[in-house]
């Protein structure tokens, strides 16, 4: 670990009193009289926009995530509607979205897809920086079939500024923040700067840094758990050139991980398959064991992006969007000072955008996306064979607006997926060819103003990933031996059935007036669902052979505020996820439902958010899955903000202020790896 540094420079502040309520327009002190309502808010991965829109979906705006940034995509998200994380220590978490993650999850850096290593493992960190994230969209919903089959589950589509979309207001403006806790000593600074060079040049750069050290558990046998320390350097140059009709830009980023494996084991790593047994030589598990060093991760990721768009280039179209990356991405799997296992993700992903002119009462968006990437892994773990993939899709949105009170939409896409893995040896691994089809349909009925009732539906085909079809192999970081669908020790089956699902939502809000909610629930029935189905168990150690069984998954999210004593405003929120086998069980790693309140006031320049919630005991397990406690989680924000040429935001936090000892079912350590304790934030946020 490097020195810590002793200055407190502050931090990337907040406003946790909206990430499960909507975004909200409160009064200001000086005129009372002004009605609350939701706030408009521009959502980028909405193809047609925002306004009233048909999907479910939450936002993180710049104030929200100055003071609800976290370490990682997956904690920052964690407390959204319907959004939990799937922890893997303090250097990974991915969002999990209504019970579904890893390639049921689309992530995005403004509109294009991250290529990393995070789909294929939770202990592999999705490569986006929410400190440098200027706004975080969450999509869920049939209308994620938009962005791939992988999105079946939802999007997350984190928007930064390292490409300059237009000229800033001065010639230079920017900000600095920094934050630091006592859970893990962590101290984490950003800064970004744009500027103008010529009336259509600009420049943008940007860079964070943070350095956390294992963190500590309230009531765990030890102080600290050990392998939870993690380190990050971000930083990226980007430059534009700004027009009256639009934009071109394109910028360079670079990142550099260095973060340690919790509850990894070597005991194992001898362990083979028999049938559907584990077999392990005797030895392995039958001797004392000495103090292991924590192996760790040395992750490197360089990226390119390109980004433009042209307005009325023509009549009958009102915009041309582009969006592509090329990545290169590594990371080492470092155990007793030797690379153990090295994974690479090289390729790119354009995506192109018209929107046309409105015909009659129409407007949409028509579109395409191409993604072409090759990942491989070599060494001691390499369970996932190398291999190449290439997705072509064809992409369209309609809306239709019959009146002020009944707008109708219809969304499709036609995606074609190849992969083609390397062969092992003795073995030979068949390619995948797979055309996917996805509808969706939606009606949104304002029957009365600042009410409306919203019904989508949609039908989504999933192509596998490589690591449900290819796998093979031990995998230490999350103890378990992976057997995919094609592989030898999988069965090696030949003829796949496609993965389908029928997708429902219903939601009622209500957007004007003191009382605001979003009531919302869901259906997801999916035939032949792939699922990592555990079939022995060894200690901690697991046998995973992905299967495939149909599911269906119900749900329910709700908040509701209430704002009519100025200054208080009160929330309730909740959520949960009930998912089953249609032939009877549960399904593995499903979130507990979650039960809060929240109150938030504000005096002159301070707001104050005393934040409670319960998360229920989760004991609607699988096979080999242990049953996880409820726990209550008492938060607690202070923010001091005052305006002017330059805005600073000031702000404490305390987390976790009950001392609970949380266990995350959602994770893969869920067993052995408890959350962090009791912990006080301090930061600030000046902006220029």
């Amino acid at each position: 670990m490097n020195s810590r540094r002793h200055t407190l420079a502050g931090c990337v502040a907040v406003a946790l009193a909206t990430s499960l309520a909507p975004t909200v327009v409160q009064a200001d002190s000086s005129d009372s009289s002004t009605a609350n309502e939701l706030e408009t808010v521009n959502v980028s991965a909405l193809p047609l926009g925002s306004g009233s829109p048909s999907t479910p979906y939450s936002v993180m705006d710049q104030q929200t995530l100055t003071q609800k940034n976290a370490a990682t995509l997956g904690e920052t998200l964690n407390n959204q509607p319907g959004v939990h994380s799937d922890t893997f220590g303090g250097g990974a978490s991915r969002p999990v979205i209504r019970g579904q993650s890893g390639p049921r999850v689309g992530v995005l850096n403004d509109g294009s897809a991250v290529l990393d290593a995070s789909k294929i493992s939770p202990d592999h960190t999705v490569t986006v920086d929410p400190m440098l994230a200027r706004q975080i969209e969450v999509l869920r919903g049939p209308s994620t079939l938009l962005y791939g089959s992988g999105a079946s589950g939802g999007v997350v589509n984190v928007l930064d500024s390292r490409i300059p979309t237009e000229r800033p207001r001065e010639d230079v403006e920017g900000f600095v923040g920094a934050r630091a806790n006592t859970v893990a000593d962590e101290n984490a600074t950003a800064a970004g700067i744009t500027f103008s060079a010529t009336d259509h040049l600009v420049f943008r750069v940007e860079g964070s840094r943070r350095d956390a050290d294992d963190y500590e558990v309230d009531g765990f046998d030890r102080l600290t758990v050990p392998g939870t320390y993690a380190e990050s350097d971000n930083s990226s140059i980007g430059a534009s050139w700004i027009g009256d009709q639009g934009f071109f830009g394109m910028a360079y980023s670079y990142r550099r991980d260095n973060y340690g494996l919790p509850g990894h084991s070597h005991e194992f790593e001898e362990c083979g398959v028999s049938g559907n047994s584990l077999a392990c030589p005797d030895e392995e598990h039958d001797h004392e064991h000495g103090e292991e060093v924590t192996p760790f991760v040395d992750l490197a990721s360089r990226r390119v992006d390109a980004r433009g768009e042209y307005r009325n280039p023509m009549d009958g179209i009102t915009a041309i969007r582009f969006r592509g990356n090329h990545t290169e991405y590594r990371h080492h799997e470092i155990e007793e000072g030797e690379i153990g296992t090295t994974f690479r993700n090289r390729g790119g992903d354009a995506r192109l955008e018209v929107e046309h002119a409105p015909i009659g009462d129409w407007r949409g968006v028509v579109g395409m996306q191409y993604t072409d990437f090759d990942f491989s892994s070599l060494g001691g773990e390499a369970f996932v064979p190398k291999t190449e993939s290439r997705a072509l899709a064809l992409f369209a949105v309609e809306e239709y607006r019959l009146n002020d009170q009944w707008r109708f939409e219809l969304g499709a896409r036609q995606e074609r997926q190849r992969l083609r893995p390397e062969d092992r040896p003795g073995e030979a691994l068949p390619d995948l060819k797979q055309d996917s089809t996805s509808l969706s349909a939606a009606a949104n009925w304002a029957f009365v103003p600042g009410y409306e009732l919203v019904l989508s539906v949609g039908h989504a085909e999933r192509a596998p990933s490589a690591q449900e079809l290819y796998a093979e192999g031990v995998h230490l970081a999350t103890n378990t031996y992976e057997c995919g669908l094609l592989s030898a020790c999988g069965g090696g089956q030949r003829d796949l059935d496609d993965e389908i699902s029928l997708n429902a939502n219903l939601n009622l809000r209500k957007t004007q007036g003191d009382w605001l909610f979003d009531l919302g629930v869901f259906e997801n029935r999916i035939n032949n669902y792939i699922y990592a189905r555990t079939l022995d168990q060894i200690e901690d150690f697991r046998l995973i052979k992905y299967s495939q069984r149909d599911a269906t998954f119900t749900g329910a999210e709700a908040s509701a505020s209430y704002y009519g004593v100025d200054p208080i405003g009160i929330t309730v929120f909740g959520d949960m996820v009930h998912a089953t086998f249609d032939d009877g069980g549960y399904l593995p790693r499903i979130p507990a439902k979650r039960l809060g309140t929240r109150l938030n006031t504000y005096v002159g320049h301070f707001d104050a958010e005393l934040e409670y919630y319960r998360t229920f005991a989760q004991d609607q397990i699988t096979g080999f899955e242990e049953r996880t406690d409820s726990f209550d989680m008492a938060n607690i924000t202070v923010s001091y903000r005052l305006r002017g040429d330059q805005r600073y935001t000031f702000f404490v936090r305390g987390n976790n202020l009950l001392g609970e000892e949380v266990f995350n079912h959602t994770s893969f350590l869920a067993s052995t790896v408890p959350e962090p304790g009791r912990n006080l934030t301090v930061g600030t946020r000046i902006e220029f």
